[in-house]
């Protein structure tokens, strides 16, 4: 069974996607970034910006059943590669317990010129990273 989830933003229906979408064990939550009430949050601080896109990307794995202990890949997208450590920073304070498989890249641009950064994640519900052995 699919069960999708939106944020009542006017571009999801226009571009035709979903904020997550779950289907049986397994969560997707599309790229996220952080925009606010349609205004982009903290321009010029990749730090919290990406704060703000986990939160709303925790957000939505929780509407789906899932937390971030469930989430086994993330992919970070930076207009900079020099904001790297403040996004990874981000990251960790999330995912520091959960290590989910992750890609950091540069792209040339978001869909916002003030956002720097987008992150997507992938889950599988009862994946918890409490029910893993470390190395």
């Amino acid at each position: 069974m699919r069960r999708n989830i939106g944020t009542g933003s006017a571009w999801e229906s226009v571009v035709g996607y979903s904020r997550a979408v779950r289907v049986g064990d397994t969560v997707h939550v599309a790229g996220t970034t952080a925009v606010r009430d349609g205004r982009v949050v903290a321009p010029g601080d990749a730090y919290r910006q990406a704060q703000v896109a986990l939160e709303i990307l925790v957000a939505a794995l929780v509407e789906c059943g899932a937390s971030p202990a469930d989430v086994v890949r993330t992919r970070l997208y930076v207009t900079d590669m020099r904001d790297w450590e403040a996004v990874g920073r981000a990251h960790g304070e999330v995912f520091a317990d959960v290590r989910p498989a992750s890609t950091l890249v540069q792209v040339s641009a978001l869909i916002e010129p003030d956002l720097l950064v987008e992150i997507e994640a992938e889950a599988i519900v009862g994946g918890s990273a409490s029910a893993v052995t470390p190395p």
